[in-house]
């Protein structure tokens, strides 16, 4: 009876050794899934800067659209508006394609917007006034 006891104890133990080693692979496998998969968000270092930033500017008085062609750091006036793009990135070639700007916006020499917009969703982080509509078309 002892015996039997004993092996019945043995045969427990090793079920729970097996379930625990399983147990282990499994968060092994997921942890490092995770890690992977982590690496492969975009960081900084994912986007190539490029010199020229082409944006749209829509007078919304005249219904007047003109796509201007801008290099990063200079400063454009159009109209009341002065512009000036400090940077310009576009996502790697493995990635989904999309391009990204830093612009500052003054209108009649008081800031109006400062931030980023992208290419792909202009309507995200748009500048909101009543007379012009800005937008990023590209970065070249």
């Amino acid at each position: 009876m002892k015996k039997k006891k004993q092996q019945g104890t043995k045969h427990k133990q090793s079920g729970i050794l097996r379930q625990a080693y399983a147990v282990c692979a499994l968060l092994s496998i997921i942890f490092f899934s995770i890690n992977s998969l982590a690496a492969n968000v975009n960081n900084p270092n994912d986007f190539i800067e490029k010199e020229v930033a082409v944006i749209r500017i829509i007078n919304k008085a005249s219904t007047r659209v003109t796509e201007h062609t801008l290099r990063v750091g200079q400063d454009f006036s159009f109209s009341k508006l002065g512009i000036t793009v400090r940077a310009c990135m576009t996502t790697q070639p493995f990635a989904a394609h999309d391009d990204f700007m830093f612009v500052e916006i003054a209108k009649d020499d008081r800031r109006i917007f400062s931030g980023w917009m992208t290419a792909s969703a202009p309507g995200d982080n748009p500048l909101q006034d009543n007379e012009y509509d800005v937008w990023l078309v590209s970065c070249r």
